[in-house]
Order: structure tokens, then sequence, then C-alpha cells
């Protein structure tokens, strides 16, 4: 029988808040650049999204075209993607495992 996955849900999205202290840890600090940076990536981000849904619904003629390769690379045939879901419930266990 296949392994059992932890399946973590999101409410509203959002990633759930890790209960656990970090005791070694020391808090990270951002500077007000790496915040600005990344302000503005995400908005510009949104604004592509919401590019590409309008040119999805015929709305825009012009803006961002999203690549989608037609001829596969061979070398990648056997490729698997990370389950990042997976991979972060994974670090929470070990964590977890490790504190107790």
């Amino acid at each position: 029988s296949p392994a059992q996955k932890l399946i973590f849900n999101r409410v509203n999205g959002k990633r759930p808040q890790v209960l656990l202290q970090q005791v070694s840890a020391p808090e990270e600090c951002y500077t007000l650049a790496h915040e600005e940076n990344v302000r503005f990536v995400y908005e510009a981000w949104q604004q592509v999204e919401q590019q590409l849904d309008g040119s999805r619904s015929g709305e825009s003629a012009c803006g961002p075209v999203q690549y989608i390769e037609k001829t596969p690379n061979p070398g990648l045939k056997n490729f698997v993607p990370i389950d990042l879901e997976e991979w972060w419930a994974q670090q929470f266990l070990a964590k977890i495992e490790n504190c107790s």
C-alpha cells in the first residue's frame, strides 16, 4: 500500500503559523529595501497574472504571453516535480521529532 500523505489545509490560502518556537534560531530582520523589493515583485506578478487571465478570456489582444514548450526535452521525460507541500510536511515533522 502507498505511504500515507500528510495534508495541511490552509485558511484562505495562507500558510498556517508554526506553533513551535525555534530557540536557537535568531529572529530574521528585514531591511526596508528588502521589503520594498518583495512588495515590488509581488505587485508586478499580480499585474502579470491579471493580464494573463484577461488575455485568456479575450479581453486583451496584447500583454504577457505564457510560454508553452512545443517540443519537450527528451532528457526530462522521467522528470518528477517535487511536491512542496509534502516536503514542507516532512520538514515540519522532522522538527517536531528533533524537539521531543
